[in-house]
């Protein structure tokens, strides 16, 4: 399948193909799929970092179509991943719950790009929903020492449930309903951020487009934290 003029502007920027092909399947809930894949060389040639994420091109009537996901649980030395679909109408999440043993499927690395805060911060403000919590885990997991507060959108109380380290010491998950194309959580967060921002916090912005920009410039014009202690980006868009 061609890329059509989004792969050719990937090529000009960089990106590398490669080919995946799945090795098995999980339901982890009923809005949520696991697929596990071989990496068709991928690992061992761009290496990982948290939060890494990939373009998969799926073909939509004859025509191109790429969604972003979020690795979990790397193992390069295995050349092995999952990924995990949340689930709703569309050709990404058809795809994934047709998925097989031995299915292949193309994908692309570009933009992926991401350094963790050196030094630690002293806590990560992080906000997400379901599409970006494998994300979170990551970036979690790289920082284990670092105290956290969460607040995450979903439209299932169940959806937080994933979320790497809940109940530990110093880390706090705030669930916010998804309501109002995202204005509940725009809310919730400009109202409780800057009692927990201090000079040496990290903020971590990923969700809906919209939501990601208004919290971002908040972040910056409003609160003032500086470009290199905060980390934004719409990892969907609405309908």
């Amino acid at each position: 399948m061609g890329h059509g003029w989004q792969g050719v502007a990937l090529k000009l920027m960089r990106g590398r193909d490669f080919t995946f092909t799945v090795r098995s399947n999980e339901r982890v809930s009923e809005h949520l799929h696991r697929l596990t894949f071989t990496d068709g060389g991928m690992l061992g040639t761009t290496g990982t970092h948290p939060t890494m994420w990939v373009r998969l091109w799926f073909d939509d009537a004859g025509r191109p179509h790429q969604r972003a996901y979020t690795l979990v649980d790397p193992d390069p030395g295995a050349g092995t991943f999952s990924l995990e679909f949340v689930l709703h109408q569309g050709r990404a999440s058809d795809w994934a719950r047709s998925a097989q043993a031995g299915d292949t499927i193309e994908a692309t690395v570009q933009g992926t790009g991401f350094t963790v805060p050196d030094p630690a911060p002293s806590r990560l403000l992080v906000v997400g929903d379901p599409a970006s919590r494998p994300a979170i885990n990551s970036l979690l997991a790289s920082l284990p020492l670092t105290p956290a507060t969460i607040w995450f959108e979903t439209s299932e109380p169940t959806d937080a449930d994933g979320i790497a380290h809940q109940g530990t010491p110093g880390r706090q998950v705030v669930r916010v309903p998804r309501r109002d194309g995202g204005a509940a959580l725009v809310e919730t967060v400009r109202s409780d951020l800057p009692e927990q921002l201090d000079a040496d916090s990290y903020v971590w912005i990923a969700c809906d487009t919209v939501t990601t920009r208004t919290l971002a410039a908040f972040a910056r014009k409003q609160l003032g934290v500086p470009k290199e202690r905060l980390h934004a980006f719409g990892y969907w868009r609405a309908a």
